[in-house]
């Protein structure tokens, strides 16, 4: 289903997919990119995204950080807060204070 505001985009794997945005991000591969475990698995793809950018990729590197700077990655929301604290919880880490 296409709307009269949505953009017919292809990527650089030659996948279509329709946006109504500038973001470049194909769907497809984010679903193919996205982890089958790990707590990067439990994210959206916002939120992977943007602790990806940001060099975070192990439970160990997020732990040096605090909620609140967490919170100011672009594509962090509220709701991934708890996914990460309890994931964190699980290793015996915890946010920096």
């Amino acid at each position: 289903m296409t709307s009269l505001n949505k953009n017919l985009k292809t990527c650089s794997k030659g996948h279509k997919f329709y946006k109504n945005s500038d973001c470049p991000t194909c769907p497809i591969c984010e679903k193919e990119r996205k982890p089958e475990n790990g707590f990067l698995a439990l994210l959206s793809a916002p939120a992977r995204r943007a602790l990806e950018s940001n060099h975070i990729v192990s439970l160990q590197q997020l732990s040096k950080y605090s909620e609140k700077e967490i919170l100011k990655f672009h594509g962090i929301g509220p709701s991934s807060l708890p996914k990460l604290k309890a994931a964190l919880e699980e290793e015996g880490l915890s946010f920096r204070d």
